[in-house]
Protein backbone atom coordinates (compact mmCIF):
# COMPACT_ATOMS: atom_id res chain seq x y z
CA UNK A 1 0.00 0.00 0.00
CA UNK A 2 1.42 3.65 -1.11
CA UNK A 3 1.44 5.76 2.11
CA UNK A 4 1.24 9.55 1.90
CA UNK A 5 1.71 11.97 4.80
CA UNK A 6 -0.72 14.43 3.68
CA UNK A 7 -3.30 17.26 5.08
CA UNK A 8 -6.81 17.04 4.90
CA UNK A 9 -9.44 19.42 5.17
CA UNK A 10 -11.29 20.40 8.17
CA UNK A 11 -13.06 23.65 9.68
CA UNK A 12 -15.84 26.22 8.52
CA UNK A 13 -16.58 27.40 4.88
CA UNK A 14 -14.05 30.00 4.03
CA UNK A 15 -12.32 28.99 7.87
CA UNK A 16 -9.92 26.42 6.90
CA UNK A 17 -8.15 24.44 9.13
CA UNK A 18 -6.10 21.01 8.58
CA UNK A 19 -5.19 17.59 10.34
CA UNK A 20 -1.77 16.23 9.08
CA UNK A 21 -2.45 12.34 8.76
CA UNK A 22 -0.84 9.37 6.88
CA UNK A 23 -3.36 7.82 4.38
CA UNK A 24 -3.59 5.53 1.36
CA UNK A 25 -2.14 7.53 -1.67
CA UNK A 26 -5.19 6.14 -3.68
CA UNK A 27 -7.63 7.39 -1.10
CA UNK A 28 -9.82 11.18 -1.74
CA UNK A 29 -7.99 13.90 0.34
CA UNK A 30 -10.96 14.12 2.94
CA UNK A 31 -11.49 10.11 3.61
CA UNK A 32 -10.30 7.84 5.89
CA UNK A 33 -6.72 7.88 7.16
CA UNK A 34 -4.86 5.24 9.62
CA UNK A 35 -3.49 7.91 11.54
CA UNK A 36 -3.48 11.11 13.06
CA UNK A 37 0.28 12.47 13.74
CA UNK A 38 -1.04 16.95 14.01
CA UNK A 39 -2.77 19.77 12.70
CA UNK A 40 -2.07 22.89 10.88
CA UNK A 41 -4.41 26.23 10.90
CA UNK A 42 -3.12 28.52 8.79
CA UNK A 43 -5.13 31.54 9.28
CA UNK A 44 -3.10 32.08 13.02
CA UNK A 45 -0.13 33.91 12.53
CA UNK A 46 2.66 32.22 11.77
CA UNK A 47 4.10 33.34 15.42
CA UNK A 48 1.37 31.57 17.30
CA UNK A 49 2.57 28.40 18.70
CA UNK A 50 -0.85 26.95 17.82
CA UNK A 51 -0.60 26.84 14.19
CA UNK A 52 1.02 23.85 13.69
CA UNK A 53 1.37 20.80 15.83
CA UNK A 54 3.26 17.65 14.88
CA UNK A 55 4.08 14.57 16.51
CA UNK A 56 7.60 14.04 15.13
CA UNK A 57 7.62 10.70 16.98
CA UNK A 58 5.20 9.39 14.60
CA UNK A 59 6.00 11.32 11.77
CA UNK A 60 9.23 9.48 11.80
CA UNK A 61 7.90 6.42 12.19
CA UNK A 62 5.94 6.73 8.97
CA UNK A 63 8.89 8.10 7.14
CA UNK A 64 10.38 4.98 8.18
CA UNK A 65 7.78 3.13 6.80
CA UNK A 66 7.93 4.63 3.43
CA UNK A 67 5.54 7.19 3.39
CA UNK A 68 5.61 10.51 0.90
CA UNK A 69 5.10 13.44 2.36
CA UNK A 70 3.29 15.95 0.25
CA UNK A 71 5.06 19.40 -0.73
CA UNK A 72 3.30 21.59 2.08
CA UNK A 73 4.00 18.89 4.83
CA UNK A 74 7.63 18.09 3.62
CA UNK A 75 7.74 21.67 4.72
CA UNK A 76 6.86 21.25 7.95
CA UNK A 77 8.97 18.30 8.34
CA UNK A 78 11.73 20.35 6.96
CA UNK A 79 11.39 22.90 9.36
CA UNK A 80 11.13 20.33 11.30
CA UNK A 81 14.56 18.60 10.73
CA UNK A 82 13.10 15.74 10.03
CA UNK A 83 13.69 15.63 6.78
CA UNK A 84 15.73 17.74 3.80
CA UNK A 85 13.39 20.06 2.46
CA UNK A 86 14.10 21.18 -1.29
CA UNK A 87 12.14 23.33 -3.38
CA UNK A 88 10.77 21.85 -5.86
CA UNK A 89 10.78 22.97 -9.61
CA UNK A 90 7.96 25.12 -10.87
CA UNK A 91 5.97 23.45 -13.35
CA UNK A 92 6.32 24.11 -17.60
CA UNK A 93 2.69 25.21 -17.09
CA UNK A 94 3.18 28.37 -15.79
CA UNK A 95 5.44 29.47 -18.44
CA UNK A 96 4.51 31.69 -21.57
CA UNK A 97 3.34 29.19 -24.55
CA UNK A 98 5.30 29.48 -27.94
CA UNK A 99 3.61 32.28 -29.57
CA UNK A 100 4.01 34.74 -26.19
CA UNK A 101 7.86 33.93 -26.37
CA UNK A 102 7.94 34.67 -29.59
CA UNK A 103 6.14 38.13 -29.52
CA UNK A 104 8.55 39.07 -25.90
CA UNK A 105 11.48 38.09 -28.12
CA UNK A 106 10.47 40.81 -31.14
CA UNK A 107 9.73 43.21 -28.61
CA UNK A 108 12.73 43.17 -26.53
CA UNK A 109 14.80 42.92 -29.98
CA UNK A 110 12.88 45.85 -31.49
CA UNK A 111 13.78 47.69 -27.98
CA UNK A 112 17.37 47.01 -27.98
CA UNK A 113 17.65 47.64 -31.63
CA UNK A 114 18.22 51.31 -32.16
CA UNK A 115 15.31 53.15 -34.34
CA UNK A 116 16.21 54.04 -37.77
CA UNK A 117 17.21 58.20 -38.41
CA UNK A 118 14.37 58.58 -40.66
CA UNK A 119 15.23 62.42 -42.76
CA UNK A 120 12.72 65.34 -41.72
CA UNK A 121 9.92 65.70 -44.41
CA UNK A 122 9.19 68.86 -45.89
CA UNK A 123 5.66 69.34 -45.47
CA UNK A 124 4.31 70.79 -49.24
CA UNK A 125 1.04 73.61 -48.53
CA UNK A 126 -2.31 71.67 -48.92
CA UNK A 127 -4.17 72.73 -51.76
CA UNK A 128 -7.82 73.77 -50.99
CA UNK A 129 -10.33 71.39 -52.29
CA UNK A 130 -13.61 72.97 -53.76
CA UNK A 131 -15.43 72.06 -50.54
CA UNK A 132 -13.40 73.47 -48.05
CA UNK A 133 -12.95 77.11 -50.35
CA UNK A 134 -16.39 77.40 -50.16
CA UNK A 135 -17.02 77.31 -54.18
CA UNK A 136 -19.25 74.71 -54.12
CA UNK A 137 -22.38 75.33 -56.04
CA UNK A 138 -25.15 74.10 -54.81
Amino acid sequence: MALKIRLTRTGAKKRPSYRIVVADARGPRDGGYIERIGHYHPILARENPGRLHLDQDRARHWLERGAQPTERVARFLGEAGLIEFKHRENPKKSEPKTKAQERAAAKAAAAAAPAPAEPPVAEAPAEPTPEASGDAAG
